[in-house]
């Protein structure tokens, strides 16, 4: 079981954008994840008339470290830390600050 999921609320920890929110898109194979807003970049294409895209400059998200980002707890409005609880199909994440449940 992870401990960030796709879905999840975010916060970045360290680089440019510390400190902004977002939500998980994507958790890539590789350790890095998309997040909503976070880590943009300029991306130039050219235009295809044959495939109907029109050249210019696009701003999209690029992949982000999981280790730079962590889950956002409401409850105390920081970023916390995640451990998996329970055995077998009863599995859940939880806070370590406060004990209450992630997903519920």
């Amino acid at each position: 079981m992870n401990k960030i999921k796709k879905g999840d609320k975010v916060i970045v920890i360290t680089g440019r954008d510390k400190g902004k929110t977002g939500e998980v898109l994507q958790i890539m194979a590789d350790g890095r994840a998309l997040v909503n807003d976070i880590n943009l970049v300029k991306k130039h294409t050219k235009p295809n008339p044959m495939a109907g895209v029109t050249g210019g400059i696009l701003q999209k998200e690029a992949p982000i470290q999981l280790s730079n980002v962590a889950i956002y707890n409401p409850a105390t409005d920081k970023a916390d830390k995640v451990r998996i609880e329970g055995e077998g199909k009863d599995k859940h994440r939880v806070f370590k600050s406060d004990g209450s449940r992630v997903d519920a």
